[in-house]
């Protein structure tokens, strides 16, 4: 990097981008399933377009905001991957009016019951997946659970169609081996599987059995039974995933460039010009066998210095300090010094930003914006 931005500033190094997007279409390239990748994670149409060899395939969404500007852009096959709320069925019926391929999530009774009702009241057609619960991590239905029939059935002849089950391993997340989030693809397969067949044999067609993390999508040995599989931290990695071993720290493709701006000498800190606001407050490593405290410090070519993390963040103030202790290390930084800082969690640090700053071999290409909001 020869110039010097104005910080704190996003960068995104879109060679360790593309290696990283490579790595997992190797990886399920054998599997002959499709990859359709989180979005959420990176809310940019052009790293969207790099998931892809050529057009545009099928995606997964967090909101209907990422939804409508995807669109917008001609991406159409379309996966709303959170639970539909009463107040987005219009705003998901305009989508499909306009012609997405939009799917939505349903994982209880009272939803379904409202969204039929949508349905027929407004003469409306939807399509659903039903979200299973492989791990008892966050939300979904048992894979052999009644419920999931019963719901399909309560939606036949309301012009919501299932067309799917789809499932997340989120406990994947706090692994401790790669044996371990083995185990849990193992699981997390076994139980989209066992919950189509479920609904297979009262009657149900089914075209789409998804599942996918990051962690169980890289070291999945089996997806037999599988027609697709979703992920999204993939493209960008973090020091969470390189505390499971998923990634090494060098494959991090994401950091927040910042500026040194004072000292505390007898403590030992570096004070820098990111702070919460530019880094997040997620701390997704302090669970981990190595805590990575606010992000892990690099100089200019991404390369982790010493032992050094950012110990403290204040709004618009970061305090990097050795995890060793060694205090001489604050004055080896002098101020003006510009540094990089690894995220945690890619998706929430990007999120403080409103684009990146797009490197290659060091050189600027150029700036990718991102979409907000909901």
């Amino acid at each position: 990097m020869s110039e010097l931005f104005e910080t704190p500033a996003l960068l995104l190094d879109v060679d360790r981008l593309d290696a990283n997007i490579l790595r997992l279409r190797n990886k399920l390239a054998p599997f002959e399933v499709v990859l359709r990748p989180h979005v959420k994670t990176n809310k940019s149409l052009e790293v969207t377009e790099r998931l892809f060899v050529g057009g545009r395939g099928p995606i997964t969404v967090s909101t209907l905001r990422e939804a409508d500007f995807f669109f917008a852009a001609g991406f159409t096959d379309i996966l709303y991957g959170v639970s539909i709320a009463p107040n987005k069925f219009a705003h998901a019926a305009r989508l499909i009016e306009q012609g997405a391929a939009l799917k939505l999530v349903l994982d209880n009774l009272e939803s379904a019951r409202l969204l039929a009702d949508f349905a027929r009241t407004h003469e409306q057609t939807f399509e659903v997946l039903l979200e299973v619960d492989c791990d008892g991590h966050r939300s979904g239905i048992p894979p052999h659970s009644p419920l999931l029939v019963e719901i399909a059935q309560l939606l036949r002849g309301s012009g919501v169609t299932v067309s799917g089950v789809m499932t997340h391993a989120g406990n994947s997340y706090d692994s401790h081996s790669i044996a371990e989030i083995e185990t849990y693809a193992r699981q997390e397969r076994a139980a989209v599987v066992d919950a189509a067949q479920l609904l297979a044999g009262a009657g149900f067609e089914l075209s789409i059995i998804s599942m996918g993390s990051t962690p169980t999508a890289l070291f999945t040995q089996d997806l037999s039974g599988i027609t697709e599989v979703r992920a999204g931290v993939f493209a960008f990695f973090d020091l969470v995933m390189a505390g499971l071993g998923v990634c090494q720290v060098q494959d991090i493709a994401v950091s927040v460039l910042t500026t040194v701006i004072g000292h505390q000498p007898e403590k030992g800190w570096t004070i820098v010009d990111a702070g919460w606001m530019a880094l997040s407050r997620d701390r997704g490593t302090a669970k981990q066998s190595v805590d990575q405290g606010y992000g892990v410090v690099c100089d200019l070519s991404g390369q982790p210095i010493g032992d050094l993390i950012v110990t403290a963040a204040n709004q618009e103030h970061g305090i990097i300090s050795s995890r060793s202790g060694n205090l001489e290390l604050a004055s080896e930084l002098p101020v003006g010094t510009q540094l990089r800082i690894l995220p945690n969690h890619a998706c929430a640090t990007s999120a403080q930003h409103a684009g990146y700053h797009v490197l290659t071999e060091g050189r600027r290409l150029g700036y990718w914006s991102r979409i907000a909001g909901w």
